[in-house]
């Protein structure tokens, strides 16, 4: 594992996905008669519903006996990421950027990953239960915090917002089926660990599903136009910076908190971490009725395909010093 490529091939099926998109979008063109947003919605479902029978309760209980890390990573992904993000809201309210920040707020306010999260503080050989404990709870509560914290900020764009719409979305795919999961995983816990690689490539496809969806809408209706190269590249240092400057104040925060090695790996790596899974599924239920899904997305893809370049290059370097640390012994 430690010699695996850090180029992930779902980054690259992302970028042929959004290819698709511009040269053929009569699939998921809004007079297509395929339907398209009853798929994705059912695919959402779907793999929420897979989540909650997914769940370790083992891992859930050993978790919880781990406090600090948790509320270390929890306030790191639900507090320090859009606290970074806020104090610029001033200089780009009522301007063309608004947008733009507006989609920097929505991935700084997205949970962890989960299966990234754990395969590589695995590979670093860190705290694997406080990993999985942690990548999963985050999920459960970005339900709750991530659309609280867009909520006064979509309200003040120029896009109309449904807000009983946002909410009926979020229970009936996100919540709903969650729960359902849960409640069925004694009797399906066991067929969805087994089944593990199948139900992960089912959620990468429906994601890659809502993301062709949502660049189709976005090339209909021109939304682009008004993103520059200049400002694409510009997107890319600022998600460079502030992803490193995540890093760093978690490996700070670790110290100050005295997290032993297994501790630390984790608390940086789960704390630095956004989910493009749960990103694509927010951005549906907050922003599908608007056409503005596409350019919502852009700052996270390109934090998820860095995220990944980056932890997974400090992972194998990490788990190499591990493993040359006990050859010494």
């Amino acid at each position: 594992m430690l010699k695996k490529s850090p180029i992930d091939t779902f980054v690259i099926a992302i970028v042929i996905s959004i290819v698709i998109a511009y040269f053929f979008p009569q699939l998921g063109a809004s007079d297509s008669p395929v339907p398209m947003n009853f798929i994705s919605s059912l695919g959402i479902s779907l793999i929420f519903f897979f989540y909650g029978l997914s769940m370790s309760s083992q891992a859930i209980r050993n978790g919880l006996k781990n406090w600090k890390l948790h509320i270390s990573v929890q306030t790191s992904t639900f507090v320090l990421f859009p606290l970074l993000i806020l104090p610029f809201f001033p200089l780009v309210k009522d301007t063309s950027y608004e947008l733009l920040w507006l989609a920097f707020l929505f991935m700084a306010a997205l949970p962890s990953t989960v299966s990234s999260s754990v395969v590589m503080v695995s590979m670093a050989k860190g705290n694997l239960p406080g990993a999985i404990f942690n990548a999963s709870i985050s999920g459960i509560i970005g339900i709750i915090l991530t659309p609280l914290w867009m909520m006064p900020f979509i309200k003040q764009t120029d896009v109309t917002f449904d807000f009983s719409t946002i909410y009926f979305q979020l229970i009936t795919e996100i919540v709903i089926p969650l729960i359902l999961g849960l409640l069925l995983r004694r009797f399906l816990g066991a067929w969805a660990q087994k089944n593990k690689r199948t139900l992960n490539k089912f959620d990468k496809s429906i994601i890659l599903l809502i993301i062709y969806k949502s660049f189709v809408q976005s090339f209909e209706d021109d939304i682009f136009s008004s993103v520059s190269l200049l400002e694409m590249i510009a997107m890319v240092v600022l998600v460079l910076f502030l992803f490193f400057l995540v890093y760093f104040l978690t490996g700070w925060i670790g110290k100050l908190l005295k997290f032993n090695h297994a501790d630390q790996i984790t608390n940086q790596f789960c704390g630095t971490k956004k989910s493009l899974v749960h990103g694509t599924v927010f951005s549906e239920a907050l922003f599908g009725q608007t056409g503005i899904v596409g350019i919502m997305l852009l700052p996270l893809m390109f934090y998820h395909a860095l995220q990944i370049l980056i932890i997974s290059v400090i992972a194998t370097n990490k788990g190499r010093e591990q493993m040359e640390a006990v050859d010494k012994l």
